[in-house]
């Protein structure tokens, strides 16, 4: 079933908040298809069918079926002979001849052509050349019209275009998070996890850790989790974060998910009140195919994290270490940015390195009103805001139960928790397009090919709005041929002053350059968040790798993905390094641009 633009346009998705960052209150292909040699009398053509142009194959030997010349007189006889408009355009890629009819030919027209050449004994077929459109499926899944951020053209994340090209299956993703309570909506896309609560009056299962990763609950009483706070029911908030990500499509119920072609493997951190930065860290390590002491190998291996959860404070050495540990093995880290309405470098694990740091946007597409907000933010994606209307949350998988499991069911959260599972989804659709993505790529590619918030962020929303359409357009196919153009002459880079720049020359391409071009970086420096990179296209146009930030750490050794698709391969290309602050200095290495 084909869908019109408009009619796609107006599709709806919904999704549901997660419980640790909670706040108060499908696949359509264009078939290019292939013509093969038939028998002149079982053409395709029949009379009655509206075309203009047709494809003619010639029988071996015809002098039309290699000469283009021939081909043209040929079209120019049969004009004669019908009255009919009819001009030789192209020789195909099978070697068959493209012709266009008139302007507007009607039905006997076109008959009246197809009959001349069907009684060619030099043709073998003749074929309509038929427009191919994309056949967007509208997921029948009952609650779709309720999911804005998936497809609502103001601030939804342009998701049903990009299952033109990929689902996400392949894939599996670690929620890093409550646990996972029963959801049919759900279960086909889960696969084996862990619960990794150490502490039994966090798990409140009746033990430790285990292979279990159900959610029994994690509800508390007023004061339980600290003089003051008030009681809260059961958040269920995993459950809701892996709906967003990976929900069952096309199943006549429910709603829909991101990647719902990937699976997810619940890890369980978040119990009563929380939980532990030892218990986050070994479930980081596992989930990424690490090895944890005392618990079995993980069988499922994720190549994308979410981490909807976070808590206050510099981001902590040992955390640190876990994701890059997980980044190391292939994994990418994605991770909220926090609900307190703050400057993200006081939010943990969303102020570290190497994770992709997402902010929350409202049905309007400005920041959320309790989203954290700053330099450190990457991108942002819709978590919903529910103060006018609770419809523009995001709807997701849930549970009844207010203490204990009881009945499944869908509801509507706000936060970040709910802004990350769609970059998580994102970048599981990614993976899946194109398996050689890096961590780094991936976020580099999705933030390349963001647009611009449609509201507005006071504090900065990293990139803008992620774009799932675009950024798996951007990387699908793989990232290059193989072929590296580098420089490996040292270039001073001084402190506090003028950009440096490094050139290299690329020779011996064809036409443009890469929807994903690789640029890999190495840089010597003390204080990284003082460095702003740019790549230079050959006739001048810059690529933002790499803005200033708070960042202390040491050096920059990563690969950049750019959609430099607009621009001419051959050429000067020129990697621009400037320092912005006092005290540090560096040496640009070396670089390299792999097309």
């Amino acid at each position: 079933m084909r869908t019109s633009p408009e009619l796609r346009r107006k599709l709806i998705s919904v999704a549901v908040v997660s419980a640790a960052l909670l706040t108060a209150a499908p696949a359509s292909v264009a078939v290019a298809q292939e013509s093969a040699p038939v028998p002149a009398a079982q053409t395709e053509a029949a009379p009655g069918i509206q075309a203009e142009r047709l494809i003619v194959g010639y029988k071996s030997g015809a002098g039309e079926a290699t000469s283009d010349k021939a081909a043209a007189a040929d079209a120019a006889a049969k004009a004669e002979k019908t009255g009919e408009d009819i001009d030789f355009q192209r020789r195909l890629g099978t070697g068959a001849a493209l012709v266009e009819l008139g302007t507007h030919p009607t039905r006997a027209s076109v008959a009246d052509v197809v009959a001349q050449y069907k009684a060619d004994p030099q043709v073998a077929y003749v074929v309509p050349d038929r427009l191919n459109k994309p056949t967007a499926v509208t997921p029948n899944d009952t609650e779709y019209g309720k999911q804005w951020d998936l497809f609502e053209s103001t601030a939804g994340m342009n998701v049903p275009a990009a299952w033109d090209t990929t689902t996400g299956s392949g894939v599996t993703v670690a929620v890093i998070d409550t646990g996972y309570v029963t959801h049919s909506d759900l279960a086909a896309n889960i696969v084996g996890g862990y619960d990794f609560i150490s502490d039994t009056a966090v798990s409140v299962d009746g033990n430790g850790r285990d292979s279990n990763p159900a959610d029994p609950g994690d509800w508390y009483n007023d004061n339980e989790c600290g003089q003051g706070i008030p009681a809260s029911s059961s958040s269920w908030h995993g459950t809701h974060v892996a709906g967003t990500i990976a929900a069952a499509t096309n199943n006549g119920k429910g709603v829909a998910g991101v990647a719902y072609g990937a699976k997810i493997s619940p890890v369980r951190v978040l119990g009563k009140c929380g939980g532990y930065d030892s218990d986050i860290i070994d479930a980081i390590t596992w989930a990424s195919g690490g090895t944890v002491s005392g618990v079995p190998a993980n069988s499922n291996v994720a190549k994308v994290i979410n981490m909807s959860l976070g808590g206050g404070g510099a981001c902590s050495t040992a955390t640190q270490s876990a994701i890059n540990g997980a980044v190391n093995r292939g994994t990418a880290v994605v991770v909220a940015a926090g609900n307190e309405n703050q400057n993200v470098s006081n939010a943990s694990p969303a102020n570290c390195n190497n994770v992709i740091t997402v902010a929350a946007t409202n049905r309007a597409g400005s920041r959320a009103s309790y989203s954290n907000y700053g330099s450190l933010v990457d991108i942002a994606a819709p978590g919903g805001e529910t103060r006018t209307s609770k419809a523009n949350g995001i709807l997701s998988t849930l549970n009844s139960g207010t203490k204990t499991p009881s009945s499944e069911n869908y509801d509507y959260y706000q936060g970040t928790s709910m802004a990350t599972p769609h970059v998580a989804g994102l970048a599981a659709l990614m993976k899946s397009a194109n398996s050689a993505l890096t961590p780094a790529q991936i976020e580099s590619a999705i933030k390349a090919n963001a647009r611009a918030l449609p509201g507005t962020c006071s504090g900065g929303c990293g990139a803008g709005l992620a774009d799932a359409a675009k950024t798996v357009q951007a990387v699908k196919g793989g990232t290059s041929t193989g072929t590296t153009f580098s420089s490996t002459t040292a270039v001073a880079i001084p402190d506090n002053g003028a950009a440096i720049e490094s050139p290299i020359s690329v020779t011996g391409r064809s036409g443009n350059a890469p929807s994903a071009l690789q640029v890999g970086v190495d840089i010597t420096h003390t204080y990284r968040g003082d460095l702003v990179i740019d790549l230079v296209a050959p006739d001048g146009s810059t690529y933002r790798l790499k803005s200033a930030a708070s960042d202390s750490a040491d050096n920059v050794n990563t690969t950049y993905t750019v959609n430099a698709s607009g621009e001419s391969a051959n050429g000067t290309w020129k990697l621009r390094v400037q320092d912005t602050a006092a005290l540090d200095t560096g040496t640009l290495n070396g670089w390299k641009l792999t097309f």
